[in-house]
């Protein structure tokens, strides 16, 4: 549950960063967001598509390398669906297909139980196997490094639905999901980024290694299948508890995963909502759909 001190920062947050404001002879003159942020010296070109970028109405510039590689693994998906289904010549050896299925697990499994529920929200503890196999899965789903990932979901939990929101919601449904990855951040999230504590990343010889010899910075692939990662409203609820949903089988790939290397030891300390505090707080916020397992 959000704490009164951050239930205050939310507040102050609710609207924009104020702008800043400069005197140039003698006239006021607002400075907005974007060009707060806007890149300088980038050439005619760029200016030009800069100002259709502000036209159209965004509210912080595009980051054009990383919305063509986004854009370009997407239409490759296309592409290859309409090879394996639509045209029928191409199909991939059994071998393929069981790589790439492991591949999904692997990947997502690293996401979810390791950048998600053990780095960003230490919801269990995991010894060093286990911690092994979460940073190989989360680096072969090649997005950005470790230490990114958790601060900006840190900073998310912490002003959810704010302008220092990473994925603001209020910034529109494509924005919250894919488009906060092709566009510069905003000052306010740049600003909470800096003040979140972030030494027990810094202090994990794991993580350092992968941030320092594996994991390059901007590499963005957007993953389709999340294993468990779509309960949105009862992980901000409970973000501690190691399930990060209400259910756990069969709609939780990555809690079934995690309890399987609970039973050999390799994941421990799973921390979970009581279940008479879920119904307590189901019965006084929620929409009276609680389930009880």
């Amino acid at each position: 549950m959000a704490k009164s001190s951050e239930v205050e920062d939310n507040a102050t947050l609710n609207s924009e960063i104020i702008p800043k404001k400069i005197d140039k002879e003698n006239r006021s003159q607002t400075i907005s967001v974007y060009d707060q942020i806007r890149p300088k010296n980038e050439g005619s070109f760029m200016s030009t598509v800069r100002e259709w970028e502000k036209m159209a109405g965004f509210k912080t510039p595009i980051v054009w390398i990383n919305t063509i590689a986004i854009s370009l693994a997407h239409a490759l998906v296309l592409v290859s669906v309409y090879f394996l289904i639509i045209d029928g010549r191409y199909y991939p050896k059994w071998q393929t297909i069981v790589f790439q299925c492991l591949s999904i697990v692997l990947t997502t499994f690293g996401i979810g139980a390791g950048a998600h529920r053990l780095w960003s929200h230490r919801a269990y503890k995991a010894k060093l196997p286990l911690q092994i196999i979460l940073v190989i899965g989360y680096t072969m789903a090649g997005m950005n490094d470790l230490y990114q990932w958790v601060r900006d979901h840190r900073v998310h939990h912490k002003f959810s639905e704010t302008s220092a929101d990473p994925h603001d919601a209020n910034r529109g449904f494509f924005f919250a999901h894919v488009g906060w990855l092709m566009t510069k951040k905003h000052p306010d999230v740049i600003r909470e980024g800096k003040q979140v504590d972030m030494s027990d990343i810094d202090n994990n010889p794991l993580i350092q290694f992968h941030l320092n010899k594996i994991m390059p910075r901007e590499n963005w692939v957007v993953s389709f299948f999340v294993l468990g990662e779509g309960w949105h409203n009862y992980h901000h609820t409970f973000p501690w508890d190691y399930k990060a949903a209400e259910l756990a089988f069969p709609f939780n790939g990555t809690t079934n995963l995690l309890d399987l290397f609970a039973k050999i030891g390799w994941a421990y300390e799973l921390r979970v909502a009581p279940p008479s505090l879920i119904e307590k707080v189901a019965k006084t916020k929620g929409d009276l759909s609680y389930h009880k397992e």
